[in-house]
């Protein structure tokens, strides 16, 4: 039996939404809907245009209805943005781009509250000002009220399945990009939110890759004229698809979970260069704390030739 599957690709300028099918045998791929992806700047900050984004993944849906249909629904867009969603469970602006300047200066004056080594200690994450955890603390510091009125926040992929199905929740491999998850627990680090002043309770639960996220609302079927199908994370189309098909697949993830649970083979890179495979029983006896450590190592050598 065939399996159809619908994908959205956001990506920083543009989209796109594909139909994958596989039949026993192979993999083919069809493009249905393309469009382009224009952050607007208003007063100026910069936005991403959420709401036409989801118009187009209407079109794309009703693309894909026209072109055969679908089993499930996937969607896959860039990490560390979000929505914020009021009590009523209404969005309550256009989230902030990430090329949005508010957060200038904040990674150092975070410095301030929790040391440089402890963040990177408990999160992994390399220092970017377009991080997750700084765009909070800029609300933190410059709109208390939108952290206090907001009841949630979702991350981008996140925010659109809401859209779709009703439900929230925070996909874990698109969460870790925020630089707000504990490495340690796999969970939120209360010891981060505490630190900056960050309620928890705004945080969506976190669920794993492969999860069923909800299904197609009745409003958005009869708009677009399709079945209620699942809106699923794409992390478990990917591996399946790959499975039943015995490929060959590169997949490029910053988690680190991820890096260690998906796939035979595991290659870090450092600038541009491999610095470490490990593949077999020597991945899978793996940890979080092992890879760190080998960041650790490759820093530290870049620091000594700098210094030399």
């Amino acid at each position: 039996m065939t399996k159809r599957v619908l994908a959205f690709d956001f990506g920083a300028s543009s989209g796109r939404a594909i139909i994958g099918c596989f039949d026993g045998e192979k993999i083919t791929l069809e493009e249905v809907h393309r469009f382009s992806n224009d952050p607007v700047s208003v007063g100026g900050t910069v936005y991403w245009d959420v709401l036409r984004l989801f118009h187009e993944i209407k079109q794309g849906i009703i693309k894909a209805r026209m072109a055969g249909g679908f089993d499930s629904i996937g969607i896959d867009t860039w990490g560390v943005d979000f929505g914020l969603i009021d009590a009523e469970g209404k969005l309550m602006e256009n989230p902030i781009h990430y090329r949005d300047t508010r957060t200038a200066g904040l990674v150092e004056e975070s410095f301030k509250t929790l040391p440089k080594e402890k963040i990177y200690g408990i999160t992994g994450i390399q220092f970017m000002e377009l991080n997750t955890l700084f765009q909070l603390i800029s609300l933190k510091k410059y709109r208390p009220w939108m952290l206090e009125r907001a009841d949630k926040m979702l991350f981008m992929p996140d925010l659109f399945a809401y859209m779709l199905t009703g439900k929230m929740c925070a996909e874990y491999s698109i969460a870790s990009t925020s630089q707000i998850i504990d490495l340690q627990t796999g969970s939120w680090s209360k010891e981060l939110l505490e630190a900056f002043g960050i309620k928890e309770d705004i945080f969506a639960p976190l669920v794993k890759p492969g999860t069923v996220l909800g299904t197609l609302t009745s409003e958005i079927c009869e708009e677009c004229g399709v079945d209620p199908v699942p809106v699923i994370s794409v992390l478990s189309l990917t591996r399946d698809i790959t499975a039943q098909n015995n490929q060959t697949t590169v997949m490029i993830t910053h988690n680190m979970k991820d890096a260690i649970e998906m796939g035979n083979k595991l290659i870090m890179m450092n600038e541009g260069r491999i610095i470490y495979t490990a593949s077999g029983e020597e991945k899978r006896n793996l940890t979080v704390d092992d890879l760190l450590a080998k960041f650790r190592e490759i820093g530290q050598q870049n620091d000594r030739i700098l210094l030399s």
